[in-house]
């Protein structure tokens, strides 16, 4: 794939659909979410399986006051747009990265909401849930990640959890 066709690939707004089952693939951005991504293109590939890449936009971790939610709007939309330019240069520097493109179906989500909450009710219906063992989270001690913990605990289909490649000496 081009990175012209790359830039025009559609992101839709809900998560994806447990018809046809595919490798659901969490997305952030990260470097872990990177390696994971490019795991779920091999295991669509070998199930010949849809990939469905989920990214999550969280619009108010904290919540909002009282009459702020419209005056939000304009800056959730940035916030999606922002995403779904992320999710599409990880598709495509995943690809640059590997020995050959994906051959396959993908589709990209980006869908507002608590991260963990889209993701498992994302993967309900889906073959596989992929992914990285730490996101963008600030605790790198931990050998995993908040949602890839809740993943492992509590997803309706099987988790692939994918580590760090080892460090190159």
């Amino acid at each position: 794939m081009t990175t012209t066709e790359s830039a025009a690939r559609p992101v839709r707004s809900s998560a994806p659909g447990p018809n046809p089952p595919g490798i659901l693939a969490a997305c952030d951005g990260s470097d872990g979410s990177l390696w994971a991504l490019d795991r779920a293109m091999t295991e669509a590939e070998r199930y010949a399986l849809p990939l469905y890449v989920l990214g999550v936009v969280d619009p108010a971790p904290g919540g909002y006051p009282p009459g702020m939610a419209e005056l939000m709007q304009e800056s959730l939309e940035r916030l999606n747009a922002g995403m779904a330019d992320g999710l599409r240069r990880a598709v495509a520097a995943v690809e640059r990265a590997r020995h050959r493109s994906f051959d396959g179906e993908l589709a990209l989500h980006v869908v507002q909401g608590q991260a963990i909450e889209v993701l498992l009710a994302g993967a309900v219906g889906q073959h596989t849930l992929v992914v990285g063992a730490r996101g963008n989270g600030g605790f790198s001690r931990l050998l995993l990640g908040s949602v890839s913990t809740a993943a492992v605990h509590h997803a309706a289909c099987p988790v692939l959890v994918v580590p760090a490649p080892p460090a190159r000496p």
